[in-house]
């Protein structure tokens, strides 16, 4: 298809009749098809097969009658060529009777018409096999997506090993038995339940399904963040503000949910915002991302009551940005470690997660151009550096 136009062979060795198709074609004014069809013409089954490289047709209208090679054999040998399989082939043809009709589906054919051409019966053939086409080629490009998408999961097959199996595991099985769990107790008891017992109960389980959602959400992130990789230059076209009153507020919004969700009573971090507003050169969706991992970082790796200083500016045509904790720090060898579904001193502090929050943080400022670094002092302090390009106007 060429400039959102169908193109259309038509195959007959008699040029009036490819004249008669035109007309009945262009005929149809009261729709919003007339102009959509590129028709070419062929005067032979030899010049017919010559030229599809050239014409590139989505639909054939291929006449059976025809010297030196029939309709018939022309259609059964572009049938057989894979990469004109899925064009559709209309039969035009004189003949009538089901065994000449049988032949014509044979061949391969997947629809016929007959002489004297329809005007009404020509157009509603011709809509139709091209929804076919169109269908046919949507399936095709799902079959690329999909292989594509295998072959990221093959890249990364070596990062799912290992702990993966255990720690996905683990991560999914605890809501889930937390859900399942408390719904069970309900229904086994819950005659003999108050009301305020069944909303704590009830709380249990929403605290369970909460952290299941928001594990498969950060997943399905990770996974989506490696499919970009193929399609770089689209993840950078979107240009987002970056908003101190809109980053400050959802910020303070989610480091509030956080204290909630675990439980921390009154005790709460000290959020200070050191922000320089700029039109940065990434979605809106992965910026929000990116702000919301770099502080879950910074909370569930630093004590309650310690402090956590969001800071940006704008230097030499380049935002950049910085969160840093007062939390445990990481070793060097650590930071050069930093991968999807690692969590250093785990045994020790046994915190919720997988450990894809900084490697979805790497992958989008590696996505966007952009450059990520870590300093640390081992049990005192870890800041993230992030440096991502401006929007240009």
């Amino acid at each position: 298809m060429a400039n959102n136009r169908f193109s259309i062979l038509v195959v007959d060795d008699e040029p009036n009749n490819f004249d008669v198709i035109e007309a009945l074609l262009n005929a149809e004014t009261n729709t919003s098809r007339q102009g959509d069809y590129q028709l070419h013409y062929a005067a032979s089954g030899q010049n017919a097969i010559a030229s599809l490289d050239i014409f590139k047709p989505d639909l054939i209208l291929l006449d059976v009658m025809m010297p030196e090679i029939d309709g018939i054999e022309v259609c059964k040998i572009i049938k057989a060529m894979p990469q004109w399989q899925i064009v559709p082939i209309i039969m035009v043809t004189a003949l009538s009777s089901k065994s000449d009709l049988a032949n014509c589906l044979n061949a391969g054919a997947d629809d016929f018409i007959s002489k004297p051409i329809n005007s009404i019966e020509l157009r509603a053939r011709v809509h139709s096999m091209l929804r076919i086409k169109q269908q046919y080629d949507h399936i095709q490009t799902l079959s690329h997506i999909q292989a594509n998408t295998i072959n990221i999961l093959e890249c990364t097959l070596n990062e799912l090993r290992g702990t993966f199996n255990s720690r996905m595991s683990h991560e999914l099985n605890t809501p889930l038995n937390g859900i399942i769990g408390t719904i069970s107790l309900l229904k086994d008891d819950i005659e003999n339940m108050d009301i305020a017992e069944i909303k704590e109960m009830l709380g249990w389980a929403d605290e369970s399904a909460q952290r299941l959602d928001s594990l498969t959400k950060k997943f399905l992130t990770y996974l989506d963040l490696e499919n970009s990789s193929s399609q770089k230059k689209f993840f950078k076209s979107a240009h987002t503000e970056f908003s101190n009153a809109i980053v400050e507020n959802q910020l303070k919004i989610y480091a509030q949910n956080y204290k909630s969700c675990n439980g921390n009573g009154n005790a709460e971090h000290h959020l200070i915002f050191d922000l320089e507003e700029a039109e940065i050169a990434l979605s809106d969706q992965y910026l929000i991302t990116l702000l919301l991992e770099l502080l879950d970082n910074a909370l569930k790796f630093s004590a309650s009551g310690t402090i956590i200083k969001v800071s940006s500016q704008v230097v030499n045509n380049t935002f950049n940005l910085s969160v840093q904790d007062s939390g445990r720090g990481m070793t060097e060898d650590q930071i050069n470690r930093i991968d999807a579904f690692v969590q250093f001193d785990r045994k020790t502090y046994e915190q919720q997660g997988l450990g894809l929050g900084l490697k979805i943080v790497k992958k989008i400022v590696e996505l966007a151009d952009g450059k990520f670094s870590i300093t640390s002092i081992y049990q005192q302090e870890t800041t993230i550096h992030i440096s991502l390009p401006i929007a240009q106007s």
